[in-house]
């Protein structure tokens, strides 16, 4: 085996750095903005990365100026109800290509494939119409139906319960289990890894959707946290601090979701690996 050399090793941790700072950065700068008083010229040159006087108030200023908690709730709504629906739908649309034999399944696989080259926008006029004729606009249900179930997900699942061995389903079907107790209580729960990247991907993307709730919801009682912090932006332009601090709460539950699920998430891309 070749050594690595000095250079080439110090050369590697370089880039590691540069990555780093290039992808934690701006995070970390906002976060700095958020904890600086208003005293403090943000604007200085050089910049002051630390505050020289660290605050909260900021965050507290959010709360006063726009109803950011209720904004939360409903995004926490949203995105509870897009993490349980497309575990359960992705799952079972998984399983259902993975171990059912059927007619059409690998074009009903190539058609989910097919999806992913789709952009959202060329379908957002159809998806918009759709939802207004189910009677769902200006409802967080709205919000919530056209991420219920997505077809990275149910792909995702789909390739983990294809690596999973049949001969563990096999003690089900001796035992007179149907396809339904076997994906419940066998299958499911020997894919925890890969639901908890389908739970994590689904969180995020409901949490972080602007253009589809911004399109749907005419009701700032309902509006999620992604556009009601625009009206934190757009009424305080000038005040970087209040936007920061908005940002900073909205940032802070994907954290606390990633953080809680790492264990299970890192194991899941193994599990969920493209296979043929």
């Amino acid at each position: 085996m070749n050594k690595t050399s000095k250079g080439e090793l110090a050369l590697r941790y370089t880039l590691l750095v540069l990555v780093f700072l290039l992808s934690i950065g701006p995070f970390l700068w906002q976060l700095s903005t958020s904890l600086k008083a208003p005293t403090e010229d943000i604007y200085t040159y050089p910049p002051h990365f630390l505050p020289s006087d660290p605050t909260l108030e900021n965050y507290a200023k959010v709360g006063e100026v726009i109803p950011v908690w209720r904004y939360a709730l409903n995004s926490l709504m949203v995105g509870i109800a897009s993490v349980v629906s497309n575990c359960l739908f992705a799952g079972m649309g998984g399983y259902a290509l993975a171990r059912f034999r059927f007619r059409g399944r690998r074009l009903a696989t190539l058609l989910f494939l097919s999806t992913l080259l789709i952009p959202g926008e060329a379908v957002l006029i159809s998806v918009f119409l759709t939802v207004r004729g189910m009677g769902l606009a200006d409802t967080l249900a709205g919000v919530w139906l056209p991420g219920c179930a997505g077809a990275i997900n149910v792909l995702l699942l789909r390739n983990a319960f294809l690596a999973l061995p049949r001969e563990v389903e096999e003690a089900g079907v001796m035992d007179g289990a149907n396809a339904w107790q076997r994906f419940r209580r066998i299958a499911l729960p020997s894919v925890k890894g890969t639901l908890a990247v389908v739970a994590l991907l689904s969180f995020m993307a409901a949490w972080d959707d602007f253009l589809w709730p911004l399109i749907i919801l005419s009701d700032p009682d309902k509006y999620t946290l992604t556009v009601g912090l625009q009206y934190l932006s757009g009424t305080f332009s000038n005040d970087q601090r209040l936007v920061a601090a908005g940002t900073m709460i909205s940032v802070l539950p994907l954290l606390a979701l990633f953080f809680s699920l790492q264990k299970y998430f890192f194991r899941g891309l193994g599990e969920g690996a493209l296979k043929g």
